[in-house]
């Protein structure tokens, strides 16, 4: 009687488990999205953020009109004509296409004036916001890092800051050195730093804990490196809002020294030394500050919508 070899399975004493079919990928599968670097994604959420676009739309035509100011302006924003002065807009009765937005108390342009006053404005903000965030953000990344004695001294000097009122101070300055385009750069650069330091030492306290800082410090890297090259970069969102909300604070208060006689002077056309010029006027012409003042409104308007949407769209979570 012959026997059977018993098959290894058998021999081992455990039984062969059954083969599971392994499942088709269907055809209509659709293939997975690559992922999207941040910048990609950036844009697409500025895309489709309405503030965002309104804001950067009407910003970008004010800068476009301030560069090109000397081949768009239809006459010399200085050049005077007494025996043309105050004349209406063109939407008034006695209006004329050649002075679109009509002239001055002197006969000047108001339209050129307007453009050339978009000059001043964008300058004195940007100058400004530089300045105060040089400041600003060099005071608060050092007492964000360092925290201890540096963080109470820069909390002393912010807290003092504070407690003088950016327009008195500025109004003193002015009134003691002399209002010119200068002094108004300096004493609004050296008066808005303090919203730059407090942001700034926030977002340092919470991004000095991070592995990347670790690996930094491990790593034998010097000091001002780490702050410049490793921290800042991942703070700059947050000052980027805050640049542009200082500069709209900067050229509304401009406007304002500028409309108290202390800031911009003549015949330099700022749109707060033409409020100034034409508020005489304001019951007969009141087209004469209307003008320069809505032109105001509308850079500020959107200068603020604009860091509202880059807040937005650097930071989504949360927002609606």
């Amino acid at each position: 009687m012959t026997t059977q070899p018993a098959s290894p399975m058998a021999a081992s004493g455990r039984a062969a488990a059954p083969e599971m079919p392994i499942p088709a990928a269907p055809e209509n599968a659709a293939p997975l999205a690559p992922a999207r670097s941040p910048t990609a994604l950036a844009l697409r959420r500025g895309l489709h953020h309405g503030g965002f676009l309104l804001g950067a739309g009407i910003l970008g035509i004010i800068v476009l009109a301030a560069l090109a100011a000397p081949l768009i302006a239809p006459h010399d924003p200085y050049a005077q004509d007494v025996a043309r002065r105050l004349i209406p807009p063109v939407w008034q009765a006695k209006g004329s296409w050649e002075h679109v937005l009509g002239t001055d108390k002197l006969g000047r342009d108001y339209l050129s004036r307007l453009i050339y006053g978009s000059q001043i404005s964008l300058l004195i903000g940007l100058s400004a916001a530089l300045i105060s965030g040089l400041i600003g953000t060099t005071l608060g990344i050092v007492a964000g890092y360092f925290g201890g004695r540096v963080d109470a001294l820069v909390s002393y000097v912010v807290t003092t800051r504070l407690a003088m009122p950016v327009v008195l101070v500025a109004l003193a300055m002015a009134s003691l050195v002399g209002g010119s385009l200068k002094v108004v750069v300096l004493v609004l650069g050296l008066l808005l730093w303090d919203r730059f330091a407090v942001v700034t030492r926030a977002a340092t306290r919470q991004v000095r804990g991070q592995d990347f800082v670790a690996a930094a410090q491990a790593a034998g890297f010097g000091t001002a490196r780490i702050l410049f090259q490793e921290i800042l970069p991942n703070i700059l969102n947050a000052l980027i809002v805050v640049a542009t909300l200082e500069m709209a604070h900067a050229i509304l208060l401009e406007a304002a020294l500028s409309f108290l006689g202390l800031g911009v002077q003549p015949p330099l056309p700022s749109w707060g030394l033409m409020i100034a010029e034409g508020k005489q006027y304001m019951f007969f012409q009141p087209w004469v500050i209307t003008i320069p003042g809505v032109a105001l409104l509308v850079l500020v308007l959107a200068i603020n919508l604009l860091g509202d949407g880059v807040r937005d769209i650097t930071a989504p979570e949360g927002r609606h």
